[in-house]
């Protein structure tokens, strides 16, 4: 009876592959705790901001300073002075952001971002976006004036209101409307009083968006620790079983 040969897997150690795997899985896992943290911090402050927004009086936040994607609570009237921050689209159709004043019974006065409405078909045509008359509760999230990171086009010289503009720096919304605060209001959704299609992203990355990156950092250890052990396992041959 011939020869056989036969071969299995067998553990082999790999100097290179465990230094390897040595260097970067505890760098893999420590980026997934961190993101772990990360998440716990950032629903920790989203729960004081929101505790603030219904317990903290607005002219003590306003002073306190009003960082992007905290949530507010207002309770006043709109103005006269709008802006409408020209060449923002929506779903590939020209339009403007609306940007109102809003003046609460407490406090200093702040500008509104109301959100998005078409363009008319000509340029020498404004959209109608008069704000509701009345006492309204607005609520919505702190955001930055709009100031692009390029020059913008200097604004029409127009006395009239509502105002076609590239931008609105801070100090333009404060020579019109003295006493602003160092940021705006972006309304929460269509349902507030005089918002257009206010679906803004988020102002800031909230807890899932690092639960998903810890998510991908442990992901990548697990297949990190399973290609090692299985390169670890090499095919190599079995002594000959001699039959007579």
């Amino acid at each position: 009876m011939g020869d056989s040969q036969r071969t299995a897997r067998r553990w082999h150690l790999d100097w290179r592959l465990l230094v390897f795997s040595g260097v970067f899985l505890p760098v893999l896992l420590s980026l997934g705790v961190w993101q772990l943290n990360r998440a716990e911090e950032k629903q920790t402050l989203l729960d004081r901001w929101q505790q603030e927004a219904e317990t903290l009086p607005w002219p003590q936040m306003a002073e306190q300073g009003l960082t992007p994607g905290r949530p507010v609570t207002l309770t006043g009237r709109y103005g006269h002075r709008t802006w409408l921050l020209d060449n923002r689209t929506r779903d590939g159709v020209p339009g403007y952001e609306v940007l109102t004043g809003f003046y609460p019974l407490e406090g200093p006065p702040v500008v509104v971002n109301r959100g998005w409405v078409p363009a008319p078909r000509t340029r020498d045509r404004l959209p109608e976006v008069d704000a509701p008359d009345g006492v309204y509760s607005l609520q919505g999230r702190v955001g930055e004036y709009p100031v692009p990171p390029v020059l913008a086009e200097p604004a029409e010289p127009v006395e009239r209101w509502p105002r076609r503009v590239q931008s609105l720096p801070e100090a333009t919304a404060r020579a019109e409307i003295p006493g602003l605060p160092g940021g705006i209001l972006r309304l929460s959704g269509q349902r507030q009083p005089g918002a257009f299609r206010a679906d803004w992203e988020p102002d800031m990355m909230g807890p899932q968006t690092h639960y998903g990156y810890a998510t991908q950092w442990f992901a990548l250890a697990v297949a990190l620790t399973i290609l090692t052990v299985v390169a670890s396992y090499r095919r190599s041959e079995l002594p000959k079983d001699r039959s007579q």
